[in-house]
């Protein structure tokens, strides 16, 4: 990867790179589609994680979730269940039952490069405010993807999350945020969900960003959990989380974890 001048942790990716990025975000997609179609009532979360291990090991690839920080997380899957925003680690005394809500995050890395996305799904049948949130929340990134062009700012990508999330009556996360992504799962720079057009980095070709709207249907506020990982909505009400791995081109933006 080539270092961008004056800016020593962001990094343009080549177009060789940019491939093996894609790559391994199609096993992440894969690796989604495989725990998403297990979900239903009755089924724990761990089973979930089970489920992503063995696509683990079917697939070669090495979790980029499995022993990540501090506390080391311990799972190789974030399941986050209604009022929990990111980071739920799978339990097998978290059973889904109908009318919940889940966020399914996965990270791996193959050949020295890293893909990430997550996804919100009902369970069964849900209130028409849990769809219009993870409806709003899938728009948003769509809109944010959108706005990952070559000479527009970073903050142009959290506006536009930000006005459709808000214009629909929801807030936007603002403690966790998006991420370059590379040869690492956290690179330089950070992607906010919120922000003032025309403002921050200027983005250019070979940039690769994970884009993740977190959007909470009450207060944008956060609480942690005493594991140090679960994060929840302060008003405890329902949240929505996706997130793609995007490559900004010539040609305009190129989602990678999307199959």
């Amino acid at each position: 990867m080539n270092q961008v001048q004056g800016m020593p942790r962001i990094y343009f990716k080549t177009a060789d790179e940019i491939r093996k990025l894609r790559e391994v975000n199609l096993v992440v997609s894969a690796v989604l589609d495989a725990c998403i179609a297990a979900v239903k009532p009755g089924v724990s979360t761990w089973q979930l994680n089970e489920i992503a291990a063995r696509e683990i090991a079917r697939h070669k690839v090495l979790s980029a979730f499995l022993g990540y920080g501090q506390p080391p997380y311990p799972a190789v899957l974030c399941t986050s269940v209604n009022d929990v925003i990111v980071h739920g680690i799978p339990r097998k005394d978290v059973v889904l039952k109908e009318g919940d809500i889940i966020a399914v995050d996965f990270g791996c890395f193959k050949d020295g490069y890293c893909g990430d996305s997550a996804r919100t799904v009902p369970v069964g049948k849900i209130s028409a405010e849990a769809q219009q949130l993870i409806d709003v929340t899938r728009q948003a990134l769509d809109l944010g993807i959108e706005a990952c062009r070559q000479g527009n700012r970073l903050q142009d990508i959290g506006h536009a999350v930000q006005s459709h999330v808000e214009a629909h009556g929801f807030s936007v996360v603002r403690d966790f945020v998006g991420h370059g992504i590379g040869r690492q799962m956290h690179e330089d720079p950070p992607v906010p969900n919120f922000g003032t057009p025309g403002r921050g980095y200027r983005l250019k070709p070979g940039l690769v960003l994970a884009i993740e709207p977190m959007v909470n249907a009450g207060t944008h506020e956060v609480e942690m959990m005493a594991d140090r990982w679960t994060a929840v909505t302060k008003d405890r009400r329902l949240s929505a989380h996706f997130e793609h791995s995007v490559a900004i081109t010539e040609d305009g933006p190129i989602v990678l974890s999307r199959a």
